[in-house]
């Protein structure tokens, strides 16, 4: 290990010493939750004009809020790129992770991160321009991609071409923006990155049915938020947070009849919006943790839909993001 290494895992370890167990009540002090998110995903994170965030990311920024404070807008914004993110993170510049970010096993482990439940399956696929007659990911054998640096996306475009005895030519860029402008000005073939990612990136180009997205999805990109280890308390309320949102869906509570189910005579919907008491107080909040999600931010259909559903112009379908009753792979434990 040399000097540098060395330096950079000490400060590291530090860090986590410094954050352990501090979380939860430093947030609590301090009265609003610093969530690091893209610096701009339509549908996932992006800002508008007045600087208003919304995204399906952002909504989880802000059902943590909503759970901690009952106030969804106790949250402060902090738009990271891809370099800048675990950094950002680990030396406790943002409490929460709420980025497009892929949990794998080197991030959970190497990086001292917690991976909160999946908020949107996904997979890594190839966007290219209709004209070219690529119909294809198997017609792209000495194409030069345009790619993201510091991402999986590199990894993944690797190991397909790789594996599939394909040549390809990678052109490497820092920012997303970047890499969409350079694919579109035509200096490589194709562009890769999550098929979700593409369809946002699309909407934003001049003609966007002009551009494909080819069928094959090479990779899995379980996207999650992400905590730091060492405080198991703040953990859990990201944890259960996202869980909530997908109870509630399974419940068939929304933010328009969440008020009528508290009349409810089911010991698990009276549970699960605190009517009955305890979950509120395993997880050190008030007992209208759930309820104060569910009333202000919506459950996971409300916020998928929203932001990146079929009646937006990203039309993404459900897909595995459907609960595991109809279809999907969304599932959360009793909460109980």
């Amino acid at each position: 290990m040399n000097l540098f290494k060395a330096l950079c895992l000490v400060l590291f370890l530090i860090s986590q010493a410094a954050y352990a167990g501090k979380t939860f009540d430093t947030i609590k002090k301090r009265g609003e939750v610093k969530c690091g998110v893209t610096t701009g995903i339509p549908g996932f994170s992006v800002p508008d004009s007045k600087g208003k965030w919304t995204g399906i990311d952002v909504d989880v920024c802000r059902a943590v809020a909503a759970a901690m404070f009952g106030n969804p807008n106790k949250v402060t914004y902090v738009p990271l790129s891809s370099q800048q993110r675990f950094t950002a993170i680990q030396s406790g510049e943002v409490d929460l992770l709420s980025r497009v970010t892929t949990h794998t096993l080197s991030r959970d482990t190497s990086l001292g991160l917690n991976f909160a439940p999946v908020t949107y399956y996904d997979g890594q696929a190839f966007m290219v321009r209709k004209s070219d007659g690529i119909k294809s990911a198997k017609d792209l054998n000495g194409a030069t991609v345009c790619v993201q640096q510091g991402t999986t996306t590199e990894l993944g475009l690797a190991d397909y071409f790789r594996a599939n005895k394909m040549k390809f030519k990678s052109v490497v860029y820092e920012a997303n923006d970047e890499v969409a402008q350079a694919f579109v000005k035509k200096r490589c073939d194709a562009f890769t990155t999550d098929a979700s990612g593409l369809a946002a990136e699309r909407t934003r180009f001049k003609n966007p049915s002009q551009y494909i997205i080819l069928p094959e999805v090479i990779s899995k990109e379980p996207l999650a938020p992400a905590v730091r280890h060492g405080d198991d308390k703040w953990f859990d309320i990201v944890k259960w947070t996202v869980y909530a949102l997908l109870e509630a869906e399974e419940m068939g509570i929304n933010s328009s009849n969440v008020d009528g189910f508290k009349k409810s005579k089911d010991p698990n919907i009276k549970r699960f919006l605190g009517v009955t008491k305890g979950n509120g107080k395993s997880l050190g909040l008030s007992e209208a943790w759930a309820y104060n999600i569910i009333k202000k931010v919506g459950n996971y259909s409300e916020i998928f839909e929203k932001n990146i559903g079929k009646q937006t112009s990203l039309k993404l379908e459900r897909g595995l993001n459907a609960l595991w009753k109809d279809g999907g792979i969304m599932y959360a434990p009793p909460l109980r």
